[in-house]
């Protein structure tokens, strides 16, 4: 595992990657709910892995392309990235019959269910403060979101289905972690979805016009960097650690809904929002003092 930068410890930066990153995937979700209305899922996957492997083989220059295509566990790989390939499909779907908040409330079981799996299979102890910390930020999330699902109907299992794919995703990529480099994980989630998508991508095309073309692009270049972010800060920090992090991912979805769907929060969401944040600060704090 890498060091952490001077005057960071590991903990810290895996913090703040993984709250970069849920900007990253706030902002490419925000963007597949513009698309998915006109253009088919698997085009927007193809164009997004696509454009993803390129990053990746950029990224990966750096320590050599021979050697980061190595990996000790191939078929581990090949399974977390056909995952994570999965995962992205089921919430695009969700984004079409879902409005953004409620898939997203759904959603953030992820983090207690990544906590329960990491126990189970990785032996990492979370303890009892740590999920005080999940569940309080759990709670922050219902405020923002405050679901009000009238009847269950079967759109509502996508994000639960995708949650749980979530959550295991990050617990393969932190096993991926433990004897693989970072640039190894990014090349093979990149080249595995593409080869993938391209099976299906180029034969349901539809020719976007300029602007969902700035959104493809977008969508493949945050999801790069986020992918990235994330896969760095499961290398400095056990999966269970950075998950009340996670959370911010519903703030980023405030704030971009205000931005981009004029949906302005109001005193629920804002308490919510801060519920949110101080859950990960008393994390932070957790942290700093068992890395002291």
């Amino acid at each position: 595992m890498p060091p952490a930068p001077s005057g960071l410890s590991r903990t810290h930066l895996g913090a703040i990657l993984t709250m970069l990153a849920m900007f990253g995937f706030a902002s490419l979700d925000s963007m597949s709910k513009l698309l998915v209305v006109d253009y088919p899922i698997t085009q927007t996957l193809w164009v997004r892995y696509s454009i993803f492997t390129v990053f990746a083989l950029l990224i990966a220059r750096r320590t050599g392309l021979k050697r980061a295509i190595r990996s000790t566990r191939p078929l581990l790989q090949t399974g977390r990235s056909l995952l994570g390939l999965v995962e992205s499909g089921v919430f695009v779907l969700a984004f079409y019959f879902l409005p953004l908040a409620d898939t997203h409330a759904l959603a953030a079981t992820s983090p207690l269910l990544v906590i329960a799996i990491s126990q189970i299979f990785l032996g990492e102890r979370a303890g009892i403060r740590r999920w005080f910390a999940v569940a309080a930020g759990f709670a922050g999330v219902l405020l923002i979101i405050r679901p009000g699902f009238q009847a269950l109907s079967w759109p509502l299992l996508l994000p639960l289905g995708g949650a749980l794919m979530w959550a295991i995703y990050q617990v393969l990529t932190r096993l991926c972690a433990a004897t693989d480099p970072p640039e190894t994980t990014l090349l093979w989630t990149a080249g595995v979805g593409l080869a993938a998508t391209s099976l299906v991508g180029p034969w349901q095309w539809h020719t976007p016009d300029a602007t969902a073309w700035l959104l493809l692009f977008g969508i493949a270049i945050t999801g790069s960097a986020a992918h990235y972010a994330l896969v760095r800060a499961l290398d400095y920090t056990p999966a269970g650690a950075v998950q009340p992090y996670s959370y911010t991912l519903l703030v980023w979805t405030a704030l971009l809904g205000a931005l981009v769907f004029g949906q302005i929060p109001d005193g629920w969401t804002i308490a919510g929002g801060a519920i949110v944040v101080l859950s990960g600060l008393y994390t932070w704090n957790l942290d700093r003092r068992d890395a002291a």
